[in-house]
């Protein structure tokens, strides 16, 4: 199999018998250059049981895995410290309160989120939350500080066997800031001792990062290893507690356990009890296979509630097991976010798990399954607070094995079913997460990831389907997890097209202003007509506002991050609302660009120049002398362009993957 190039929208097949059981693909793009090569392609029966078997496989088990990152270029320029933050570091500027930073206009600000020193767990996670949430907002709300880029630093929160609770939630909080405003904000773990690393770590372009012991490291996904199913550590005389058990995912869970893991004996909560809407049904459906269920109505975020209903289990057949699938949503962007919001969603997941953990330690557990979200590592954009509730789960997970104790945290992808919190997603939401690489779990997946969890060695488990071919194409920042699972990729690009936004200025530069406008315009059809599903960009009418096509607040944040990747350009988060229609939208970002005659002419040949470049590199030297050689003129290049007074950018220390990664960014 021989693949010649990517970024064909459009191919043809040719396929050719090759024996009784094989073909011969031949694949070209629409101009004939050939895409992919498939020699003999051999075709095996498959029964529907090994379908089924198939779709219970490991493939979507990730483990999270720190790998050391080098940072030893140059700091950026440019850094600034919010108030008294940092006290240890030194060789910064300090600026007072966000007004003098806005005066000042730094490139990166850094701000610290301490961990609190009194209070419950509760108590600590809420005030350490909403230091997050007031600096992420006070960060957004200064206009002087657009173009500038802020790193909250946290200490102890990940990357250790003991993380703090109340601020390693703090993460997801970020991370949903980060899905938001690409590029904008970096996350950074320290210890004391790797202070002075912080200036060079920014340097590396890494949105997370740890600096303990003077390593510095980045998270990503790495395969969960396949292992043959384990005895069920279940005890068939004991009692599993499943909250929200009466519906959705735990409802599921529920018919999982009894049917396949032998359990029972049942309790199922949630806050309405057998009132929820077929409760009473599942009650009746588990008896019929054996089981015994109590269905009980309570608040498991309440303390008290909780342990009154604690102490109606049976004594002969005592609590063993606790599944906590209970949730609530309550999304929203980060800039608008209200404590109260974070309190509602914070009390059905973190509170709650905290109760379950006090109150059920010293009973003889033998599972402890916390039902977590990727909304906490890489799903979280419009839902900063769901997404931090799940980052406390994940704490607790590894908190409860560092004490001793069971504990799985299964971090979960969407599933292919509409129950629970996925029966609010429209199928805009569903297409969106496709498009991100991020397709739905099967409901077998999802069980499969559970009966690994319950006999899993790492606290940590993460259920999540990867679309890798989707990743390559992604324009925006890949969350750093996601990072290690995007594929290299071909030398070439089967287009001659490339997204880029030099790209772009270079095309624009050559047009009369109609022409520009005419462009601009199908740049916004085509956005629109992708995110929101349409089949052809003509059905996107120039005078129709957004809004009457379906955008919600989401679409318009992905619609505003995708024109920003390939303009360059710096967009409001209400970009939808201040120019209303395609038509108002192209012919801002003209103004933006300007009129091609006031550009510098010594601007426009470096651009048609790189675009020369880049064709010439259409087939890459394989030879590893001249790949060698190739590598270090290009560093001497950029060196060259480093030492420019009006640069900002540092790319001297770059390695050579990083250089090739760079090439390919250019559809080389």
């Amino acid at each position: 199999m021989s693949l010649h190039a990517t970024g064909a929208t459009t191919v043809r097949v040719r396929v050719r018998s090759e024996g009784a059981n094989g073909v011969r693909l031949e694949i070209a793009d629409a101009d004939g250059s050939p895409v992919l090569t498939v020699g003999a392609l051999r075709l095996r029966p498959l029964s529907v049981e090994q379908l089924a078997t198939a779709d219970r496989s490991s493939e979507v088990l990730f483990d999270v895995e720190w790998t050391t990152v080098r940072a030893t270029g140059p700091a950026p320029t440019g850094l600034a410290v919010l108030g008294d933050d940092l006290p240890g570091l030194t060789g910064v500027d300090r600026h007072p309160d966000w007004a003098a930073l806005a005066e000042a206009r730094p490139a990166w600000i850094l701000a610290e989120i301490p961990a609190p020193a009194f209070g419950d767990t509760p108590e600590r996670l809420r005030e350490a939350t909403y230091r997050a949430l007031d600096v992420v907002q006070a960060f957004l709300a200064q206009d002087g500080l657009a173009d500038a880029r802020l790193a909250l630093v946290t200490r102890g929160a990940v990357a250790t066997a003991d993380p703090d609770l109340a601020v390693a939630p703090v993460w997801g909080l970020v991370r949903a800031a980060q899905a938001e405003h690409p590029g904008r904000f970096a996350l950074l773990d320290t210890d004391e001792e790797s202070l002075p690393l912080l200036p060079a770590a920014l340097a590396t372009e890494e949105p997370e990062l740890a600096l303990h012991a003077g390593t510095v490291a980045a998270p990503r996904f790495i395969r969960h290893p396949g292992a043959a199913p384990a005895a069920s550590p279940l005890d068939p005389n004991g009692t599993v507690l499943i909250t929200g058990g009466t519906g959705g995912l735990g409802a599921l869970a529920a018919r999982h356990l009894v049917g396949t893991h032998g359990v029972r004996h049942l309790l199922l909560t949630s806050r309405r009890g057998l009132a929820a809407p077929g409760a009473a049904e599942l009650r009746d459906e588990l008896a019929a296979l054996g089981a015994s269920v109590t269905v009980a109505a309570c608040d498991v975020a309440h303390r008290e509630a909780l342990a009154a209903l604690l102490a109606t289990v049976p004594a002969e057949h005592p609590l063993t097991a606790v599944v906590h699938a209970a949730g609530v949503g309550d999304n929203g962007l980060v800039d608008a976010l209200t404590r109260k919001q974070f309190d509602g969603v914070l009390g059905a997941k973190a509170d709650a798990a905290w109760h379950l953990h006090e109150l059920t330690r010293d009973l003889p557990l033998t599972a402890f399954v916390l039902y977590s979200s990727a909304g906490g590592m890489v799903l979280a954009a419009g839902q900063a607070n769901y997404a931090t509730a799940n980052a406390f789960l994940d704490t607790l997970a590894t908190h409860r094995r560092a004490a001793g104790l069971p504990g799985t945290a299964v971090v979960y992808g969407l599933w292919d079913t509409r129950t629970g919190l996925s029966e609010w997603l429209a199928e805009s939401d569903l297409e969106r997460m496709r498009r991100q690489g991020l397709p739905p779990l099967t409901e077998a997946q999802g069980l499969a990831a559970l009966d690994t969890a319950l006999t899993a060695e790492r606290p940590v488990l993460v259920a999540l389907k990867v679309d890798q071919p989707a990743l390559r194409h992604r324009t925006d920042d890949l969350p750093a997890l996601l990072r290690g699972l995007r594929p290299a990729g071909a030398r070439r690009a089967a287009t001659r097209d490339t997204r880029s936004s030099t790209g772009l200025a270079s095309r624009l530069a050559g047009l009369s202003a109609t022409e520009r406008q005419e462009h601009l315009l199908k740049l916004v059809r085509g956005q629109v007509a992708t995110i929101l599903g349409f089949t052809d960009a003509s059905e996107i009418n120039p005078e129709k506002p957004f809004q009457d096509f379906g955008f919600d607040s989401l679409t318009a944040l992905e619609f505003r991050n995708q024109l920003t990747a390939a303009t360059a350009l710096r967009l409001p988060a209400t970009l939808v609302f201040d120019y209303p229609t395609a038509a108002t939208l192209a012919a801002h970002l003209a103004t933006r660009f300007g009129d091609p005659a006031d550009r510098p002419a010594d601007g426009l040949r470096l651009f048609a120049d790189l675009d020369q470049i880049q064709r010439s590199l259409a087939d890459l030297p394989t030879d590893p002398v001249i790949r060698t050689r190739l590598t270090t003129r290009l560093r001497e290049l950029l060196t060259t362009l480093d030492t420019q007074p009006t640069t900002t950018a540092d790319v001297s220390t770059a390695t050579d993957d990083e250089l090739f990664s760079f090439i390919e960014d250019l559809g080389v």
